[in-house]
């Protein structure tokens, strides 16, 4: 039976399914089913853009019953709409235990939010202008938040003192991350710099330059030894750690990148861009391996999902897609925001996704 027939079949199964169901369960079942036939690329007349997704049982079914071995057996609705910043939200991130979600925002703040109960546990105020990105360190009892106003600031967790304040960026500082031994921070600046940091002292320990316009985002790669940075000169850098020099230059996005993220276990480096497009690159080689197409407007962040079979993205376009990272094809696509999507985390064992948003507001989906 082709897959016509096969997804004829099982259209009635549902349908006898959802009598069985009550109302919101029957809704859950009509609405995936717009996600599966776009992942299937099945063009058929009689169904419509249906709004709704299937429920998880029948998403199993589903996986089995046509052999689709990109099936991931879930899907993600929203749960929750955390509120509190007066202002725009630029960046969220998970705890390294899944519990905590730190958030920046325009309005000058960093705040904690508890992930079981979404309300705020911990309000951070010290920058003087937008925070940029605030993430926790490996053993989540710091913050490391960067801001406008060209500090990099640490702070306490438990009790939201301020630690302590990183200077000599010469603009904006738009991203700080730790190290994975959380001993050194690396932070990305518009004055084009990539700069290391003691995290005992509070030192500069490295300069490295080489972007030819604004940095908008760097990180380390999992073991340490390697950075990804990505810049206003749609280039992405590949660096090493101790030498400080570039190891390879990315090119293919027709404009401004705006995040460079690795793989979990390093060996690919997905990137996204104002040109609209999502990208899969090879470490190793430097080349290009995937482009994912789908986001109507700026896609403004990534990340790859904890396993690095899917990546979860998000865009001006209002929208988050969840995509298959081997395949290039969209899994999911989720509505809810008001505004641009600005940025977005997965929780550490993947069945929660964060995201933030110009309408101010942080979402919980799951």
């Amino acid at each position: 039976m082709g897959a016509y027939g096969k997804f004829k079949s099982f259209f009635f199964l549902i349908l006898q399914t959802k009598k069985k169901q009550n109302k919101s369960s029957g809704e859950e079942i009509n609405l995936i089913l717009d996600n599966w036939t776009r992942s299937l690329s099945i063009q058929i007349g009689w169904i419509n853009e249906f709004n709704k997704i299937i429920a998880k049982y029948v998403v199993y079914f589903i996986c089995f019953y046509f052999d689709f071995s990109n099936c991931i057996g879930k899907y993600f609705k929203l749960s929750k709409v955390l509120q509190g910043h007066s202002d725009v939200v630029r960046s969220v991130k998970f705890s390294p235990d899944g519990t905590k979600i730190v958030s920046s925002s325009y309005d000058r703040t960093v705040r904690i939010w508890d992930v079981a109960s979404g309300k705020e546990i911990q309000l951070l105020e010290g920058h003087s202008h937008w925070v940029l990105d605030a993430q926790f360190s490996p053993d989540g009892k710091m913050v490391a938040s960067c801001s406008r106003d060209e500090t990099i600031r640490l702070w306490d967790v438990n009790s939201g003192l301020d630690l302590k304040k990183l200077e000599g960026h010469r603009w904006n500082v738009t991203k700080a991350q730790f190290s994975p031994d959380g001993n050194t921070i690396v932070s990305s600046s518009l004055d084009k710099t990539i700069r290391l940091w003691n995290v005992q002292s509070g030192q500069e320990i490295k300069r490295i330059v080489g972007h030819t316009s604004f940095v908008y985002h760097v990180q380390f790669s999992p073991d340490g030894q390697s950075l990804v940075s990505c810049s206003d000169d749609n280039t992405i850098g590949i660096w090493n750690v101790q030498s400080g020099e570039r190891i390879h230059i990315l090119s293919g996005h027709l404009d401004i990148v705006c995040r460079a993220q690795f793989s979990l276990d390093g060996h690919s480096i997905a990137s996204c861009s104002y040109d609209k497009t999502i990208r899969v690159w090879d470490v190793m080689s430097g080349q290009e391996v995937k482009k994912l197409e789908g986001h109507s407007d700026v896609v403004s962040d990534l990340k790859f999902s904890p396993d690095d079979q899917t990546i979860v993205s998000c865009s001006s376009d209002e929208t988050i897609r969840w995509w298959d990272a081997k395949l290039g094809k969209e899994i999911q696509e989720l509505k809810g925001h008001s505004d641009s999507v600005l940025g977005l985390d997965i929780s550490p064992n993947g069945n929660v996704i964060v995201s933030c948003s110009f309408d101010r507001t942080i979402r919980l989906w799951g």
